[in-house]
C-alpha cells in the first residue's frame, strides 16, 4: 500500500514548485528586458549616437572610476548603463584607492523589467519607460 506523503513532504514539494515558478517568471522577465535593451541599442546605433566610455560613479560622492566599458548611460545620474552587446550594468561602486588608480571591473547584471523595484517611492520606473526617456533625450539634445 502506498503511504500518503507527510505534511512536511507536501510543504517541501510546494516550496520547490513555488521556487521553480518564481525562477521561470524571473527568466521570462529577464528575456523581455533583454529584448527591450536590444531594441534600445539598435535604435541608438541607427540614430548615429555613438557609445561613450562608461564610468562607475562612487556612491555618495561626485567621483567616478574607469570601467573599460563603452555604451550608453540609462539614467541621468549615470548609475545604469548598457553596452553595444546589450549587457546591462549597475555602475555604482564604493570608494576605493585601488579602483581610483586602476579602474573598476563591473560585471553585467540581469536587467529588470522595473528599474529600482523596492526602492523609495518615485525611484522605480518600468525599463521600457526609462529607455524611451533616454531615447527622447538623445534625439532632442
Amino acid at each position: 500500500m502506498e503511504q500518503e506523503p507527510s505534511w512536511r513532504e507536501k510543504r517541501r514539494e510546494a516550496a520547490i514548485a513555488h521556487g521553480a515558478a518564481l525562477e521561470n517568471q524571473r527568466a521570462a522577465e529577464t528575456a523581455q528586458a533583454r529584448a527591450l535593451l536590444a531594441d534600445f541599442v539598435e535604435t541608438m546605433t541607427a540614430l548615429g549616437i555613438e557609445p561613450v566610455p562608461l564610468r562607475a560613479p562612487v556612491v555618495g560622492s561626485g567621483a567616478s572610476y574607469r570601467t573599460g566599458l563603452t555604451g550608453w548611460y540609462l539614467r541621468r545620474n549615470r548609475s545604469l548603463g548598457v553596452d553595444a552587446e546589450c549587457n546591462f550594468y549597475v555602475l555604482g561602486t564604493p570608494a576605493s584607492l585601488k579602483a581610483r588608480l586602476l579602474g573598476v571591473k563591473v560585471l553585467p547584471s540581469d536587467p529588470p523589467l522595473v528599474v529600482g523595484r523596492g526602492a523609495r517611492d518615485g525611484e522605480s520606473l518600468p525599463l521600457a519607460e526609462l529607455l524611451q526617456n533616454r531615447l527622447t533625450e538623445a534625439e532632442t539634445g
